[in-house]
């Protein structure tokens, strides 16, 4: 009677698990068959799974974050339209950035090439999907745009002349400055930079905004004295002295921010599902090393580390 007894409570536990209970990987299938089933009309996941491509940002000339590949032939069987540029006509790791989510998702990605200025904007009528663009999670950016999970963290330091008197931030009170238009070095710079979960503080007294397009234009300006700095990313400055351009990096930290993926919030398609399996890719790639090794292979350091511990579920965004 007891070995009876066993058996049916046993039988009874295994069908209520059948109905309610299940491993993380098992909601995580459920969740992808859910957006499988979407309605590519309506929603932005399906719309990607259903077209075979991920349609991500480049920007010309932005080492190591972006960067043509001379000589590369576009593939004849690629689903890229005309207008873009296949994966293999593009590298550095923004791109690279690009690819393995598109590789997570299923498809091919392919590359777009706005302005940064439209980007930022918002209203991207769906010429694009995501942008990575080594922009930074930041309060403004939110009214148009939502964030995804950050793939790197970046520290932004001033570039000077190479021949500068400027040896410190403070040499620099009241003094030209130049940061890309629309970038939050800008914002930095105007005192209103806001990065939810981050202490900011301006390091520069009255400085005097000149506003650039993209950084390398700022950058050859500071070297050659026509500004007093350039405000950019470590990197970027890096790249650009490694070059051969005269600048010169000063030694305080300005401020450091969390690169994102851009998804359009004025597509007028359902984009929950789309950034939940953004941030899932992501934050896979920072956790088995992925990430890391691209930028390590781009930077020659880990920039990934810091950005893997930046709770993106904080930041308050309601994503529809």
């Amino acid at each position: 009677m007891t070995t009876a007894r066993t058996l049916v409570a046993a039988l009874v536990m295994a069908l209520a698990c059948a109905a309610g209970c299940g491993s993380d990987d098992s909601d995580t299938e459920s969740q992808s068959t859910a957006a499988r089933a979407a309605d590519p009309a309506t929603d932005k996941l399906a719309q990607i799974r259903a077209r075979g491509t991920l349609v991500g940002y480049h920007e010309y000339d932005y080492p190591p974050q972006s960067m043509e590949v001379k000589g590369a032939t576009r593939p004849a069987d690629t689903k890229c339209a005309e207008t873009q540029l296949t994966a293999n006509q593009v590298t550095g790791f923004d791109n690279e950035t690009t690819k393995l989510v598109a590789a997570g998702l299923g498809g091919e990605a392919c590359f777009a090439t706005p302005s940064w200025t439209e980007v930022t904007a918002g209203n991207w009528g769906d010429r694009w999907d995501i942008a990575y663009g080594s922009g930074s999670i930041n309060a403004d950016r939110m009214q148009r745009l939502y964030m995804t999970q950050p793939y790197y963290a970046v520290p932004n330091y001033y570039f000077v002349a190479a021949d500068s008197p400027a040896r410190h931030a403070a040499d620099l009170d009241g003094k030209r400055i130049g940061a890309c238009a629309s970038c939050s070095h800008e914002l930095y710079l105007k005192g209103e930079l806001e990065i939810p979960g981050i202490d900011i503080a301006v390091n520069v007294d009255d400085p005097k905004l000149v506003t650039y397009e993209t950084e390398g234009p700022g950058l050859a300006a500071a070297a050659k004295g026509k500004i007093g700095a350039f405000l950019a990313a470590e990197p970027v400055g890096r790249a650009q002295i490694e070059r051969g351009v005269k600048l010169r990096r000063l030694p305080e930290l300005a401020f450091t921010y969390y690169p994102s993926g851009f998804v359009d919030k004025s597509s007028g398609l359902e984009s929950r599902a789309f950034v939940q399996r953004v941030n899932e890719i992501v934050q896979r790639a920072q956790a088995d090393g992925t990430l890391e090794r691209l930028s390590r292979k781009f930077f020659g350091r880990d920039y990934v580390t810091a950005a893997a511990g930046y709770d993106i579920e904080a930041i308050g965004q309601e994503v529809k």
